[in-house]
Formats: structure tokens, C-alpha cells, sequence
């Protein structure tokens, strides 16, 4: 009886598959911007950075570039507005007229507060929801939850975290980059 050899690349794609990242820990947030900045000119472009501060000027860092919330809350405040001026006028110009001291019908100065609060409320709901689309949530979990040290992102160390998505990833050259290049400490697979 032969015993046939045992094929490694099956396991070893499995193994790249389950991977969704490498992470570096830097000790400040100025090392982890001269880190971002240096990934993105190495062209990583699917990376994410975790810092228990606001770090200025890391999301520029990393290629990010402006968000669509503004025209988002724009157009629910626009919406909000124009429902509540059609409600308004629908009712009393259609539906329900009533002669009120000899005023017309469709009266706008008397329509304003409601449009006031609908313009708030619909720009305050579309708002949240915006943001929560864009930020991809509900997320019941996300892989770097998962990550080795990760819990120190809320305290005192900063992560950036390179995802095996990126079209420039490579396991053995994406950890050298983050040891030898950007000089983190701490590189950790992280798991999916």
C-alpha cells in the first residue's frame, strides 16, 4: 500500500482565508500617524487604525478623504421641511378647509413652526441612520475584537491594523513592513 503525499496548499489557502489581518502596536499617537502615513505611501490602502485619542490628521493619513453625512443630513432636513409644508397645506387647502379670521387657505407663515420641527427631526433621523449605515452597523462582532492586546487601544497604545484584503498584502512581507519599516511592536495575526 502507497501512502499518497499530503497536498499543503489546500490547508495553507484555508489558513490565508481565516486571516483577516496583521496589527502593530506603536507606543503613541505620533508614531502611529508617521506609520499610517508611511503604509499608504507604500500603497496599503485597506488598513484601519485604532487609538484610545482622537490622533489629528490620521484619517487623512490613511486616504480618507471626506464623507457623504453632510448631504445626507441635508437632504432629510430638506425632506422634513417640504413634509411638513405639504402636510400643512394639504389639510388645510384640501382636506379639511377652514376660514380662519379671513386668512387664505394656504397661509405659510402659520405652517413655519411645523416646518422648523420636521426639517430638525427628519435631519436629526436621517443623521443616525447615516451613520450607522456608514459605519456598517449593527456589527455584532468584527474580528479585531479578537486580536491579542487590542484591549489596550482604549487605554494607552495605538494599532494599526493591516487587512489581508488589501491588493499589496503579503503575510511574510505585511509583517516585515510593520517590524522592520514602520517599527511597531506587538505584530499579531488576527484571526476572522
Amino acid at each position: 500500500m502507497s501512502v499518497l503525499p499530503v497536498n499543503e496548499a489546500p490547508a495553507h489557502a484555508a489558513q490565508e482565508m481565516s486571516l483577516y489581518g496583521l496589527t502593530g502596536m506603536f507606543a503613541s499617537g505620533d508614531a502611529l500617524l508617521e506609520a499610517t502615513q508611511k503604509a499608504y505611501e507604500a500603497g496599503y490602502r485597506q488598513m484601519d487604525a485604532y487609538s484610545p485619542v482622537p490622533v489629528d490628521g490620521l484619517a487623512e493619513a490613511m486616504g480618507r478623504r471626506g464623507t457623504p453625512m453632510p448631504l445626507i443630513v441635508l437632504c432629510g432636513g430638506v425632506t422634513g421641511g417640504f413634509t411638513g409644508w405639504f402636510m400643512q397645506w394639504f389639510s388645510a387647502t384640501y382636506d379639511y378647509p377652514f376660514n380662519i379670521g379671513g386668512r387664505p387657505f394656504n397661509s405659510w407663515p402659520m405652517f413655519i413652526p411645523i416646518i422648523f420641527e420636521l426639517t430638525v427631526l427628519f435631519a436629526a433621523v436621517s443623521g443616525v441612520l447615516g451613520m450607522l449605515f456608514l459605519n456598517g452597523l449593527p456589527r455584532y462582532h468584527h474580528p479585531i475584537f479578537a486580536a491579542q492586546g487590542i484591549e489596550r487601544a482604549t487605554v494607552d497604545r495605538f494599532f494599526l491594523c493591516i487587512e489581508s484584503a488589501d491588493p499589496r498584502w503579503g503575510r511574510e512581507e505585511t509583517r516585515r513592513f510593520l517590524e522592520h519599516e514602520l517599527h511597531a511592536t506587538d505584530v499579531v495575526e488576527v484571526r476572522r
